[in-house]
Formats: structure tokens, C-alpha cells, sequence
């Protein structure tokens, strides 16, 4: 199983909304790397960090977990869609998106928290320029945000 941390911000779809909806498809991803990390490397089961981004308090807002393998983006072919791209057709998609499913929600991990953790120092996320909206974690920074503020001992 890997682990991944999907940016969504919470004005357009937060973790609520997914709590409430309990499956979603995880559309719009329009770069390149991160629509092949759902295309060719997640897998049903693995699990995402569920990231609140371009807003006041941006951070980690749950967990959510991989519920499909990778199939085009239907928005790509709706012109009323923000997401509808002229070069892509049914027989030949641009853009592909997986379903999440809800898994938990718990206290919003900060930015700034997870900055401050030396653990963290190498987590995709907290490198300079990266705008990705979808990043793999490793196991031991998996392992450090769960050991650090999902055991109890901190909610930062």
C-alpha cells in the first residue's frame, strides 16, 4: 500500500464534504505528474492525507482512502465544466481521476505544524515551489504525522 496527500480547497470540496458524501471522485487535476500518479501508481486501498489548501488556515483535515482504479476525467468533455479540455475526446482522454472514500476527519494539522517537525524536513509538500495537488508520503512520514498529532498526544 502507498500513501499520498491530496490538496482540495475547502470552498470548492472539503473534508466535510466528503464525510457527507462518503465517495467522490477526485476530478479537475489538470498537470501532468500528478494525473499520472492516479493513473499509474495509486491503487484501490491506498490511503491519502486529505489537505485543505489555498485557504486562511491550509493543513492536513482527514484521511481518505483510494476507492478506484484510474478512469478519465469525465470533465475534460463538458464544455460548461471549468475543466473541459478541447484535445481530449472519450476515445482518446487527457485527464484521468480516481473515487476517494472517507475514511476519518480530526483536527486540522497545520502548515505551519508540519513545517516545524525536522521529521518532516523532506515531505513533497513542504518543498519549496511545489504546487502539486497530489504527492506521494513516504511510510516514515506517514508513520510521523500519524505518531505526532493523530495518536492524542498533539492536535496542533
Amino acid at each position: 500500500m502507498r500513501h499520498w496527500l491530496m490538496k482540495s480547497e475547502p470552498d470548492e470540496y472539503s473534508i466535510e464534504d466528503l464525510e457527507r458524501d462518503g465517495r467522490s471522485a477526485w476530478f479537475g487535476v489538470r498537470n501532468y505528474q500528478a494525473r499520472n500518479f492516479m493513473r499509474d501508481e495509486m491503487r484501490i486501498g491506498d490511503l491519502a492525507f486529505f489537505y485543505h489548501s489555498s485557504c486562511p488556515a491550509p493543513g492536513i483535515a482527514g484521511i481518505c482512502q483510494i476507492a478506484s482504479a484510474a478512469m478519465p476525467d469525465a470533465t475534460q468533455f463538458d464544455r460548461s465544466s471549468d475543466y473541459f479540455d478541447a484535445k481530449a475526446t472519450p476515445a482518446a482522454p487527457i485527464w484521468y481521476c480516481v473515487e476517494v472514500a472517507f475514511v476519518r476527519r480530526f483536527p486540522l494539522i497545520a502548515l505551519a505544524s508540519l513545517r516545524a517537525s525536522p521529521a518532516l524536513a523532506s515531505l513533497r509538500i513542504l518543498q519549496r515551489g511545489n504546487r502539486l495537488s497530489i504527492t506521494p508520503v513516504t511510510e516514515p512520514e506517514w508513520q510521523t504525522i500519524e505518531r505526532q498529532w493523530m495518536s492524542g498526544e498533539s492536535r496542533r
